[in-house]
C-alpha cells in the first residue's frame, strides 16, 4: 500500500472529519499551553515555582506551595499518556501526507521525545534538581513546534487540491 500522499485521496467527506479532528486537537492542545502560561508565566522561575512552591518568599503575590508526590505522579502520569496517543493520532496523519519521509519521521517521533523531557524533567525539577527547568522549557518549546508542523502540514494537504502535489 503507498500511503505517502494517500491523505490527498480520500473523498471530501473525510477531510472535513479528519480537519474538524485537528482543529480540536489544536484547541485542546493549546488551551494546554495557555494553562500552562497562566501557571507558571512561561518562565524557568515560574515553572521551578509552580512544582517547587513559593513558601520561602513572602513578597509572593500568590502563595504556592509544593507539589505532593501524588500530584506529580498524576500530572506525569496523565500527561504521558495523552500526549502519547495525541502525537500517535497526529503521526498517523502526518504519515498520510505527501512529504519527505525524513520530515514525517522528525515530525512523528521527536513528539515522543520532548514528552518523555518535559514530564521526565518536570518530575525531577520536582525532586530539587533545578537545571530541569531548562530542559522543560527546551523541550516543551520543541514539542510545541513540532505538533504546530505537523498539525498545518495535515491541514494544508486536506484542503488543497491533490494535483498540486502530483
Amino acid at each position: 500500500m503507498e500511503y505517502n500522499g494517500f491523505l490527498l485521496s480520500l473523498p471530501k467527506e473525510m477531510k472535513i472529519f479528519i480537519g474538524a479532528f485537528v482543529i480540536i486537537l489544536s484547541v485542546g492542545f493549546y488551551t494546554g499551553l495557555l494553562f500552562v502560561n497562566e501557571t507558571s508565566a512561561g518562565t524557568p522561575s515560574g515553572i521551578q515555582e509552580n512544582y517547587q512552591g513559593n513558601e520561602e518568599d513572602e513578597d509572593a503575590e500568590i502563595m504556592k506551595f509544593k507539589k505532593s508526590e501524588r500530584e506529580m505522579l498524576t500530572t506525569v502520569h496523565t500527561h504521558v499518556l495523552s500526549m502519547s496517543l495525541i502525537f500517535f493520532l497526529l503521526g498517523v496523519l502526518v504519515w498520510l501526507t505527501k512529504a519527505p519521509k525524513k520530515i514525517k519521521l522528525f515530525l512523528t517521533v521527536e513528539p515522543f521525545l520532548s514528552v518523555i523531557l518535559t514530564f521526565g524533567g518536570i518530575y525531577f525539577l520536582w525532586t530539587g534538581i533545578g537545571w530541569m527547568k531548562y530542559v522543560v522549557i527546551f523541550s516543551g518549546i520543541l514539542m510545541t513546534l513540532t505538533f504546530l508542523f505537523s498539525s498545518l502540514m495535515v491541514f494544508f494537504q486536506l484542503f488543497y487540491k491533490s494535483n498540486r502535489y502530483a
